[in-house]
């Protein structure tokens, strides 16, 4: 089976979310940043795996579009996140490397979106 390049990287950015927040403080404004990161960037993946199963040209685009605006979503809860929550540099290097890996879905995405219209 070839490998689908925005579905693995997706799956890998959901999981490296997932990992990168268990190393936050477990404080009030942590958990709704933390809430917000998750649910956001498990969301790419998720539409992601759902346009690869549209019925039409329409329904992938519109699921691959809530990716692309998820992906953008992450962006900002990872910079909120850096910007009030980080006590370490390995925080600081893990959560710069979601910012990065959501910035190339965030491309990769839009790529895609242009080319399919």
């Amino acid at each position: 089976m070839k490998e689908n390049v925005i579905v693995e990287k997706s799956y890998s950015f959901a999981v490296n979310v997932l990992k990168a927040v268990r190393t936050l403080n477990k404080s009030m404004e942590s958990y709704i940043l933390v809430k917000q990161l998750v649910r956001a960037g498990t969301s790419v993946g998720a539409n992601i795996e759902e346009s690869q199963g549209g019925h039409t040209k329409k329904d992938f685009l519109h699921k691959m579009n809530i990716s692309y605006k998820e992906a953008r979503e992450c962006k900002y809860w990872i910079r909120l996140i850096v910007d009030t929550q980080i006590n370490s540099k390995a925080q600081l290097n893990l959560f710069n490397n979601l910012f990065i890996d959501a910035d190339e879905l965030c491309k990769i995405l839009y790529s895609i979106l242009n080319s399919s219209k």
